[in-house]
C-alpha cells in the first residue's frame, strides 16, 4: 500500500540560461519578510541631517534671497542665457563635424592623414580649454593682419571677435574629444560588418555611412551627450576673452550692486535648467537610436521568461 505522498521541499526550475530556485512556501502565498537593516537607516538620517543643514545654513546666512528671485528673469540674465546656449548649439555642431572628420583620419590607413589627426587629438586634448581661448582671442599678436581668399586682408581683431574666438576655441577642443569618441564607437562595430558591406559591393564611404555609423550610434550618442553637456558649462570660460555669455552677464552686473552670491546662484539655476533640458533631449535620442537593439532585448527577454512560466507551471501541476 502506497503511502501518503508529500510535496517537495523545493522545485527546480532549469530554463536554458536561467537558473533559480523556487521555494515551494513562495509558491503557496507566503510572505517573504526583509532583514533589517539599522546601519543603512542610520546613514541615511545623517545623510539628510546634512543635507538639512546645509539648507538652513545658506538660508540663514548673508544672502538676500529676494534679490536673486528678482535678477532670475533679468533682461541682461536672459540675454546671457541666450548667447551660451547659441555659442553651445554652434561649438556642438562644429565640434561634431570637426570629430567626425578627424576620427576617419585616424582610422584612414594614409600613414599622414593618420599622423596628422593623432596631433590634432594630442595636443588639443593635451592643453587646457581656457589656455586654448586665449590663444585665439590673442591671435593679432602673432598675426595682425589674415589673408581671407575672396575676401582679401583683414585685421585679425575685426575677424577673431570674442565670439569668433569663442566659437573656434569650444569647436576645436570639443571635437578633438568627440574624434576620439567616434573612433572608439566605430571599432566597436564587428569587423564581420565591413567585410559583409564590402562582399556586397559597398565603397568605403557607403560602408561607413550605411553600415558602420548607423550601428554605432547606440553606443556614440551618450558620450555625445555627455559632451555637449560638458560644453555647456564650459561655455562659462568665454567669459574671460570678454564675450558676455550667463556668467559673464552676471559678473558685469554684480561689479556694479556687489550682490555677487545672489548672481552666482542665479547663473546656477540657469545652468542646471539647460543641462537639464540637454539631458531630457539626449534621453530622446538615445531612445531614438537604440530602438532596435531595445526590442531585441525584449524579446529575448519575454521568450526567456515566457518558457521559465511554462517550466514552472508543467512541474507544479
Amino acid at each position: 500500500m502506497a503511502g501518503p505522498s508529500t510535496a517537495p521541499p523545493e522545485t527546480k526550475v532549469d530554463v536554458p540560461g536561467l537558473t533559480e530556485l523556487v521555494d515551494a512556501d513562495v509558491l503557496a502565498g507566503r510572505k517573504l519578510h526583509k532583514r533589517p537593516h539599522p546601519v543603512r537607516w542610520l546613514v541615511g538620517a545623517l545623510i539628510v541631517a546634512g543635507l538639512v543643514w546645509l539648507v538652513h545654513s545658506f538660508a540663514q546666512g548673508q544672502i538676500r534671497w529676494g534679490d536673486a528671485r528678482g535678477f532670475v528673469f533679468n533682461h541682461d540674465i536672459l540675454t546671457g542665457l541666450r548667447r551660451t546656449i547659441v555659442i553651445t548649439v554652434l561649438s556642438s555642431i562644429c565640434g561634431i563635424a570637426l570629430g567626425t572628420v578627424f576620427a576617419v583620419m585616424r582610422l584612414s590607413s594614409n600613414p599622414v592623414a593618420s599622423s596628422v589627426a593623432w596631433l590634432y587629438v594630442w595636443i588639443f586634448r593635451g592643453t587646457p580649454e581656457l589656455l586654448q581661448l586665449l590663444i585665439w582671442f590673442n591671435l593679432a599678436l602673432v598675426f595682425p593682419v589674415l589673408s581671407i581668399p575672396l575676401v582679401g586682408s583683414q585685421r585679425t581683431i575685426d575677424v577673431i571677435t570674442p565670439f569668433m574666438a569663442a566659437l573656434i576655441g569650444l569647436s576645436i577642443n570639443a571635437g578633438a574629444y568627440i574624434a576620439e569618441n567616434i573612433r572608439g564607437a566605430i571599432l566597436a562595430v564587428e569587423s564581420g560588418q565591413t567585410e559583409a558591406a564590402t562582399a556586397l559591393g559597398l565603397s568605403r564611404r557607403a560602408t561607413l555611412t550605411k553600415v558602420v555609423l548607423p550601428q554605432a550610434m547606440p553606443a556614440l550618442i551618450p558620450s555625445i551627450g555627455n559632451q555637449t553637456i560638458g560644453l555647456l558649462k564650459g561655455s562659462s570660460l568665454a567669459a574671460t576673452i570678454a564675450y558676455t555669455e550667463l556668467l559673464g552677464q552676471a559678473q558685469r552686473i554684480y561689479f556694479l550692486n556687489a550682490r555677487v552670491m545672489e548672481l552666482l546662484f542665479v547663473v546656477a539655476l540657469w545652468y542646471l535648467v539647460a543641462t537639464s533640458v540637454a539631458s531630457v533631449l539626449q534621453y530622446y535620442v538615445e531612445r531614438y537610436y537604440g530602438r532596435s537593439e531595445r526590442n531585441q532585448r525584449t524579446s529575448a527577454a519575454d521568450r526567456l521568461i515566457s518558457g521559465a512560466f511554462s517550466r514552472l507551471r508543467g512541474q507544479t501541476a
